[in-house]
Parts: C-alpha cells; sequence; structure tokens
C-alpha cells in the first residue's frame, strides 16, 4: 500500500531527499526540531488553504469563520496563549462555507481546502500529543527557505497567481509525504506509525492541488499548466538537494 501511494509523488518529485538530511533528523538530538518544525508546518499548511478559500472562493462571513476556527491555533503557536490540549474542541469547522458568486470553481476549492485544514489542525494536535509524551516543550522555531523559495516565483496577475500558488502547495505537500516514508524506518515504533498514518492523507493533498490547479487553469484561462509544473518541480529539486545551514523537516543538504 505504502509503494502505490508513494509511486505517483516520487514521479511527481524531481529529486528523492538526500542521504545527508536522513542521516542528519535521524540523530536522537534532532528530534525536538524534526517535531517543532513539523508541527508548525501543519498550521502553515492549513493557513496556507485557508488564504485561499477566503481570497478566492467564499464571502466575507465565511472567511471570518475560517479566521475564528483557527485562531486558537494561531494563538497557541505564536502567542503561547492557551493550552494546547484544548485545540482538541477547535479541530472542527462548526459554519457552512458561501461561495462567491461567479467563480465557477469555488465550491471545488472550498471543498477540498477545507477537508485539507480539517486534517491538517488534526495532524498539529497529534504532534502536539507526541511532544508530550517525549517530554519535548513547544518552543517557537523559525521558518525554513523552502515554502518561501518556491513563492517568491509566483506570477503577479491573476488567475496565474492562484494557479501558481495550487502547484506550489501540490510540490509542498508531496515533498511532506515523501519525507515521512524516508524517516519512518528510522525512528521508533511510535514515530513511524504516526509517519505512515499520515501518508494517505498527504498524498491525496497533493493530488487535490494538482486538480485545482488544472481545473482552475482549463476553466479561467485555457491555459497548460505542464510548463509551470516542471519549472516549480526544478525550483522545488534545487531547494532540496543544495546545500542548507538551518536544519528542517523541509530543508535541503545540511551544512
Amino acid at each position: 500500500m505504502i509503494e502505490q501511494l508513494l509511486q505517483p509523488i516520487n514521479q511527481f518529485l524531481l529529486c528523492q531527499t538526500p542521504v545527508a538530511w536522513v542521516d542528519e533528523a535521524k540523530k536522537s538530538e534532532n528530534l525536538p526540531v524534526v517535531l517543532l518544525d513539523h508541527l508548525v508546518c501543519e498550521l502553515k499548511a492549513a493557513q496556507s488553504a485557508m488564504y485561499l478559500i477566503r481570497k478566492y472562493a467564499v464571502d466575507k462571513d465565511s472567511g471570518d469563520a475560517l479566521l475564528a476556527w483557527l485562531k486558537p491555533f494561531e494563538d497557541f503557536t505564536y502567542r503561547k496563549q492557551g493550552d494546547w490540549k484544548a485545540l482538541a474542541d477547535h479541530e472542527k469547522l462548526t459554519k457552512s462555507m458561501i461561495p462567491k458568486s461567479g467563480a465557477p470553481y469555488s465550491q471545488d476549492l472550498i471543498d477540498k481546502m477545507v477537508l485539507l485544514i480539517k486534517e491538517e489542525l488534526h495532524h498539529f494536535y497529534q504532534v502536539l500529543e507526541i511532544m508530550e509524551e517525549y517530554g519535548i516543550a513547544y518552543e517557537s522555531v523559525g521558518s525554513s527557505r523552502y515554502a518561501r523559495g518556491m513563492l517568491r516565483h509566483v506570477r503577479t496577475y491573476e488567475p496565474a497567481a492562484l494557479i501558481d500558488k495550487l502547484i506550489c502547495g501540490a510540490y509542498i505537500e508531496a515533498r511532506s509525504c515523501e519525507r515521512f516514508a524516508v524517516l519512518a524506518p528510522h525512528v521508533d515504533k511510535r514515530l513511524n506509525d504516526f509517519y505512515v498514518s499520515l501518508l494517505r492523507s498527504e498524498a491525496r493533498h497533493y493530488q487535490d492541488y494538482l486538480t485545482l490547479a488544472e481545473s482552475i487553469a482549463t476553466s479561467t484561462s485555457g491555459e497548460d499548466i505542464t510548463e509551470r509544473v516542471a519549472f516549480f518541480g526544478e525550483v522545488e529539486a534545487d531547494l532540496i538537494s543544495s546545500s542548507d545551514d538551518d536544519f528542517k523537516f523541509h530543508s535541503g543538504v545540511p551544512v
């Protein structure tokens, strides 16, 4: 099953995770940064999906409901406010999203991104549970160059900007899936089981992003996204295979 999930992902990505990154990631002294950065990546994935829904797909009231949904998670992560165990009560969105009129892709974007947000917030909570089990206290970690390095190439006009953001999202999710898979054999059973459990949802997330990019390009501009997918594939592969002095979950080759 794992090999079936990974086959399209490994075909999509233009390079595999370097052995040097795996060697660094499996060191016991680096477990805190791996888990802390993974935690923040889950929240950032939810925030990115929320941004796309708010900007492109829903009315103001629905957008405000999304902000309220994520606020407790953001308060804990960025302002160190609240008890992490209480976040379990905030994992579900209680309001239906109302699509904007005149955007034919709104409902599809909402459906896929709301499900993604729910799963990312659940994973966020699961990482916190594991950190508690391992005695790893939460502390702030800086962002890596990875997502920023791809998003800097996003075009500045619509719908090209949306299409590029979705393609970037596909690569981020695919790389996350690939990293869970390469790291799983080198950790204890608790973490191995957790990483393997994430593979199915992460694999679907990458497919959802790519499907949205293709359908929105077709319905709005008629653009063939093949060249943009290839372009961002090269950017992503360079970030993963080049030297990086800031070790994180999505970092490049450790210096």
